[in-house]
C-alpha cells in the first residue's frame, strides 16, 4: 500500500514538476499586485519541496507558518489586511526564498469576455490621457493573461502581461483592455483604495467555452470537437481554472455576440456559468471570495445599420434571464450596462466593435457602485415598464411605477404583435412599428390602429428589439435625471 501511495505522488510530480525544488509564488502572484483587503483575506500559493516548512512574512512580520504539500503545493491564508500598501510580501524555506514588493491591498476585478472586453485602449480617442489618469492614482495595477484552450483544467495561466503600474510608453498597458481600465478609473474616486484588474479574455469565443463542465450540465448539452478556443469548457479550463485560488472582490463580462441565435440556450448558459464561477471561485479561496461576489456586465451594443439581426435582441433579453432588468430573482448581485444606443458604425475595428467604450464603462461602474458597493442613494438604471394598459387602440406605458420622470428623445422603437385574442403566441414576422403619440413625466401613449380586422387585440409590445435599434444616444425613452436608456423589453398579453 506504501509503494502504491509513494508511485501516485511520484506520478503527480512528474505531470506537474513542482514537488522538488526551489520555493515560489505561483506566477501570477508578483511584484506591484493587488490582494484582496480586508475583511476577505488574500490566498496566496506557490511550489516547493513537498514536506518542507514554509515561513510566510508581510513587511517582515511571520504571519503563518505552513508545510509543502505532498504535491508540491503550499498555500496559506494572509491576514486579513486593511486597503493600502504598499507591502512587502515574502515566503522562504530551508530551500531558499521568495518575495514580492510593492504589494497593494484594495479590490481585485476580474474582467473577461470576447473582443468588446479585449478591445484595447490604444484603439481609443486619445488614451494615453486614460492611462496618464490611471497612472497618476498609483493604485490601479494591472495582469493580463495569454490566451490559452485546453481540455485540462490548469495549475497557472500563461502570463501575457505581469502585474504592472499603468504607463502610456508600456506597450502592455496601450493593449489593456480599455473597459477594464475605464471602470476601474471610473470607480477610483468613488472608493479610495487600489484596485486590482485581471483581464483574461479572447475574441469571438461563446459563453459555453468559459464554462465549466458543471456549469454546462445545468443546460441542453452540446457535442465535444477538436479542442479550440470555441470549444466548451476550453477557456475555462485553460483562462479561468487557474486564476481560482486568487481571492477576488468582484468580476465584469462582455460577450454575447458569439451566442446570436441561440437566446433560448444563453438564458441558461449564462445564469449557469455565473452561479458555477462563484461556487468555484469561493471554494478555491478557501471561502474568502463571496459565492455570491458581484458579477457586472455590458449588454451587446449595435453592431449594423438597419433592420439586419442576428439576434441581438434576443441575447440582450436573454443577458437579464428574459426580467428584462438586473438584480432580479435570478440573478442576484448582478448589475449592467445598457449599450444598445451606442452605435459606431464608422468604427475602424468594425461595427461590431464599438469605439465608445467611456459610456460603457461609466454605466457599468455607476451600477456597481450600487450594487456591489451598496450604495442606495444612487440612481443607476434606466427606466423601466412597470404597467401597461389598452383602452381602444391606445396603449399607455408607465414607467417605474411613476416614481422617476422620462426624457423621451424619439418616437419611435415600439412594436406590437397583433391577434385575434390576447392568447396569440407572436412570431417573429408579426411585429409591427408604432409610434408614441403623446407622453408625460412617466408615461407614453402609443396608437395602436395597426391591429384591426380579425387581428385587432394587441398581443405584444417590445421595444427596441433590433440589433441596431437607434442613433447614439438617441432611442425614445431614457431617465430624465440620469440619462441612462431604457433597456430592450417584451411583454406578451395579458397587459391590464
Amino acid at each position: 500500500m506504501k509503494v502504491k501511495e509513494t508511485l501516485i505522488v511520484v506520478l503527480f510530480c512528474t505531470i506537474f514538476t513542482k514537488c522538488h525544488g526551489a520555493i515560489r509564488f505561483a506566477n501570477y502572484y508578483n511584484n506591484h499586485m493587488v490582494l484582496q483587503r480586508a475583511p476577505q483575506r488574500a490566498n496566496i500559493w506557490g511550489f516547493g519541496t513537498a514536506g518542507v516548512a514554509v515561513s510566510v512574512k508581510i513587511d517582515g512580520l511571520v504571519v503563518s507558518t505552513i508545510n509543502v504539500g505532498a504535491d508540491g503545493v503550499w498555500k496559506t491564508l494572509l491576514p486579513a489586511t486593511t486597503a493600502g500598501g504598499p507591502h512587502n510580501v515574502s515566503v522562504t524555506s530551508s530551500d531558499g526564498g521568495a518575495a514580492l514588493s510593492d504589494v497593494m491591498f484594495g479590490d481585485v476585478w476580474v474582467c473577461s469576455g470576447q473582443s468588446n472586453m479585449e478591445y484595447t485602449l490604444s484603439g481609443i480617442s486619445n488614451y494615453t490621457a486614460y492611462i496618464d489618469a490611471a497612472k497618476s492614482l498609483h493604485n490601479i495595477r494591472l495582469f493580463r493573461t495569454n490566451h490559452k484552450a485546453t481540455d485540462v483544467p490548469q495549475v497557472e495561466p500563461v502570463v501575457n502581461t505581469q502585474w504592472t503600474i499603468p504607463d502610456q510608453h508600456d506597450a502592455h498597458t496601450r493593449v489593456f483592455s480599455a473597459v477594464c481600465l475605464m471602470y476601474a478609473l471610473e470607480l477610483a474616486p468613488h472608493l479610495q483604495r487600489p484596485l486590482g484588474l485581471v483581464e483574461t479574455n479572447w475574441g469571438g469565443t461563446p459563453v459555453e467555452a468559459w464554462s465549466s463542465p458543471d456549469a454546462l450540465a445545468k443546460c441542453p448539452q452540446h457535442k465535444r470537437r477538436a479542442v479550440n478556443a470555441h470549444s466548451p469548457s476550453a477557456l475555462w479550463n485553460g483562462m479561468v481554472a487557474p486564476l481560482l485560488p486568487m481571492t477576488i472582490y468582484g468580476a465584469i463580462w462582455y460577450q454575447g455576440e458569439a451566442n446570436a441565435g441561440k437566446a433560448h440556450l444563453y438564458a441558461c448558459q449564462f445564469r449557469a456559468m455565473i452561479e458555477d464561477w462563484r461556487a468555484k471561485f469561493h471554494a478555491k479561496s478557501h471561502s474568502q471570495t463571496s459565492n455570491q461576489f458581484p458579477f457586472g456586465f455590458v449588454q451587446l451594443a449595435p453592431f449594423r445599420n438597419g433592420s439586419s439581426s442576428l439576434g441581438f435582441s434576443e441575447i440582450r433579453w436573454a443577458q437579464t434571464a428574459n426580467y428584462g432588468y438586473v438584480p432580479n430573482p435570478s440573478l442576484s448581485a448582478v448589475f449592467m450596462a445598457v449599450a444598445m444606443d451606442l452605435p459606431d458604425f464608422e468604427s475602424p475595428h468594425g461595427a461590431i466593435h464599438p469605439r465608445f467604450k467611456e459610456d460603457v464603462a461609466a454605466r457599468l461602474a455607476l451600477a456597481a457602485r450600487a450594487v456591489a458597493y451598496g450604495d442606495s442613494s444612487l440612481d443607476y438604471q434606466g427606466p423601466f415598464p412597470s404597467r401597461l394598459s389598452i383602452s381602444g387602440h391606445t396603449l399607455t406605458i408607465e414607467y417605474d411605477s411613476g416614481n422617476s420622470a422620462i426624457d423621451v428623445r424619439a418616437n419611435t422603437g415600439f412594436e406590437v404583435c397583433c391577434g385575434s385574442t390576447e392568447a396569440h403566441k407572436c412570431t417573429a414576422a408579426e411585429w409591427k412599428a408604432v409610434s408614441i403619440t403623446a407622453h408625460d413625466q412617466t408615461t407614453v401613449t402609443m396608437d395602436t390602429h395597426v391591429c384591426s380586422g380579425q387581428t385587432h387585440v394587441v398581443a405584444g409590445v417590445r421595444y427596441a428589439w433590433h440589433e441596431s435599434p437607434c442613433a447614439f444616444m438617441q432611442c425614445a425613452v431614457y431617465g430624465k435625471d440620469n440619462g441612462l436608456p431604457a433597456p430592450t423589453f417584451v411583454k406578451q398579453a395579458p397587459f391590464n
